[in-house]
């Protein structure tokens, strides 16, 4: 069969032989067994129901031998055949162009060189899924090779709930990941409903199909790390032979030594998975590979003594190199870590003390002993991050919920009002203020054809229209505006794309607006193909997460997850070609709502009108919401916006002096 006939098949009406696992595949964790035999049951009886009677028997033994196995049910037998990436957008078999531009972004989520586990359907961070099962993706798949742009396909956490009528004017595919009933959000809850295969985690891009690969966050680390440079050098000083340490090489922060060479700095990133460390070395992503602690100790000096530009991978654990540092008195100039502490106990953070392949035996069979190891290493690895800020290191959490589970661990990281952290997240110090106040976000495209020359004209377009409008913009965001320029002018030669021809760009809504437009005339003009437009979900409005992107909120309502709620909903009834809104992100299940959009250029009036209002709100309403919390950037950002849009009409704060407030209570 074609691939075409494939798609359209969905569920074969054969049964396929079993699959054997791939050999040198990059396994997922082995998931927490929290099922008793009724609820297991219950999951091979939930599994079941997507496929006809006669397999059952069949397939009810091998299910419950893969639950047995790997905690989760991921139907190996019924992966495609087919090579999964970001085929060109005319590959698809598609009624609707937006469906088939759904069904690209999808394969370039689940594309082996850009997925972390792509048997598992996991795209990062260990466990942010686009579907829970291979049944689900076929059925997906064949929906949206079937749909007309009079339908919206439903899709519940993975599983395709099926194509409703609809119009044009709505989005092709509204998707939801992870919502639970509040009370039913806790950690052990999304171990436990997963395995019955009725929610999924989708991380934020991943359970979204907007995923770019380490490109996604390179932009973002990079302005990170150059700006957290600047906090505490001098202007004169330069980066260079200055060291920036973290922890972490898998999907999200595969990026941070490719930041790290663009800032211009030493970046050591420790990785205790040799595949995750090997696999961005030969991705051409960090520089050098290390095993060993007292090389790593040699060349970082050389590269301190040589004021070197160089980013090295660190085969293991991370709380060695803090605390050799300290022994040796290699100065750290900033710190942070990137390990995937939202999920801790099943293999997002690795314990001193223990091999990875040790590590991973503990997960499975103690898992208690192995919690009590995780804990015991963050309060040691603390331990070492203060001794070095003592000495003058500026560490920032970087939203990984380092902090928080490493205060839950009992670590001293806490404040003297031991309220707050006594260390700020990068929101709070850098993005917060400097990006998100003032509307700038990571604003992403795809080029639907496939060709890296339209991703270059693509480019050019953006840079044309960030320079016009940088000899316009007022003096609070001329930095922003050339470090995006800058970013812009080095891209191609920064070697960003993995998968799919894609970019992306921080920028605020009168720049994606603007870029979006010049793109939509190109189109029009045949000069280059359709284009997909999206975002990261950490963004100005997408995220509601008070250990994150809105941990810069200081009116109270950082625990709360309105914005993000009515982002989804005011996108998808102003152009979104498609939407998506999940529990869990970057730090964890239940600490966190985020949505997402996905949009197609197709170069009509159309698409320019769907353009203005979606772009418009998708960045204002998060703005608002800042300047209402009285985050003073944010309040510039507003009211220069209702000045050049009179129907913008915003609810802005009256400020009140401190002296009112003294003496009351």
């Amino acid at each position: 069969m074609t691939f075409k006939e494939q798609v359209l098949q969905g569920i074969p009406d054969i049964l396929p032989v079993k699959k054997e696992y791939p050999k040198n595949g990059n396994r997922a964790p082995k998931r927490v067994d929290l099922l008793s035999k009724e609820e297991k049951q219950l999951a091979i009886k939930n599994a079941l129901r997507y496929f006809p009677k006669e397999w059952h028997q069949e397939l009810a033994n091998e299910f419950a031998q893969e639950l047995i196995e790997y905690g989760r049910i991921y139907m190996y037998r019924f992966k495609p055949t087919y090579n999964i990436y970001a085929k060109s957008i005319s590959d698809y078999p598609a009624k609707s162009q937006q469906a088939a531009a759904i069904m690209l972004m999808i394969s370039n989520n689940l594309n082996p060189e850009v997925a972390q586990h792509p048997e598992e359907l996991i795209t990062y961070g260990g466990n942010g899924a686009v579907f829970q099962n291979w049944a689900q993706y076929l059925l997906t798949m064949q929906y949206l090779a079937t749909m007309t742009e009079e339908q919206t396909l439903h899709l519940y956490s993975g599983h395709p709930m099926g194509l409703f009528p609809s119009s044009k004017n709505a989005p092709r595919v509204v998707v939801t990941n992870g919502m639970m009933i509040p009370n039913y959000s806790k950690p052990n809850d999304w171990e436990k409903f997963n395995a019955l295969g009725v929610t999924q985690y989708g991380q934020m891009t991943a359970g979204s199909f907007m995923y770019i690969g380490p490109q996604g966050i390179v932009h973002g680390t990079t302005i990170t790390v150059m700006n957290a440079f600047r906090k505490i050098l001098k202007k004169e000083e330069s980066p260079k032979g200055k060291i920036f340490l973290t922890a972490g090489l898998g999907g999200m922060s595969g990026a941070q030594p490719k930041a790290g060479n663009i800032a211009g700095c030493i970046t050591i990133a420790a990785e205790v998975n040799p595949k995750a460390a090997t696999k961005r070395y030969q991705q051409g992503w960090v520089d050098l590979l290390i095993d060993s602690i007292d090389e790593l100790i040699t060349r970082v000096k050389e590269a301190q003594k040589n004021n070197e530009v160089i980013s090295i991978a660190y085969i293991g654990n991370v709380v060695e190199v803090w605390e050799r540092f300290d022994e040796e008195n290699i100065f750290i100039h900033i710190g942070s870590d990137q390990t995937s502490l939202h999920i801790p106990w099943t293999g997002g953070y690795y314990p001193i003390g223990l091999t990875f392949e040790e590590s991973n035996i503990l997960i499975k069979e103690n898992p208690s002993s192995f919690k009590e190891k995780v804990q015991e290493s963050l309060r040691r690895h603390a331990k070492s991050i203060n001794n070095h800020t003592k000495k003058g290191t500026y560490f920032f959490d970087y939203g990984n919920a380092f902090l928080l589970e490493s205060s839950r661990a009992g670590a001293d990281v806490m404040a003297d009002n031991n309220i707050d952290f006594k260390y700020p997240s990068y929101v709070q110090d850098i993005l917060g203020p400097m990006c998100f106040d003032y509307g700038f976000g990571p604003f992403r495209w795809v080029c639907a054809s496939g060709s890296s020359e339209e991703l270059d004209k693509t480019d050019e377009i953006a840079a044309e229209v960030l320079q016009e409008l940088m000899d316009n913009s007022p003096e609070e965001i001329k930095l922003q505006m050339q470090d995006n320029i800058t970013w812009i002018k080095n891209a191609k030669a920064n070697k960003m794309v993995v998968g799919s021809q894609a970019r992306i760009l921080y920028a605020d809504a009168q720049g994606r607006i603007n870029i979006a437009k010049a793109f939509n005339s190109a189109i029009k003009e045949g000069k280059i193909g359709p284009v997909i437009l999206g975002r990261d979900h950490h963004d100005v409005s997408g995220t509601d997460s008070p250990y994150r992107e809105t941990s810069n909120i200081y009116d109270g309502s950082k625990f709360t997850a309105d914005m993000a709620i009515h982002n989804v909903i005011g996108d998808s009834f102003r152009g979104a070609t498609w939407v998506s809104i999940h529990n869990g992100g970057g730090v964890g299940w239940g600490e966190v709502t985020n949505g997402g959009f996905g949009m197609l250029l197709d170069g009509t009036k159309d698409a320019e009108e769907k353009i203005e209002n979606m772009l418009f709100y998708d960045v204002n309403n998060g703005i608002a919401r800042r300047s209402w919390a009285r985050n003073n950037e944010a309040i510039f950002a507003i009211t220069r916006e209702m000045e050049r849009t009179p129907n913008l009409k915003v609810t802005l704060p009256n400020l009140v002096e401190e002296k009112h407030l003294n003496n009351l209570f």
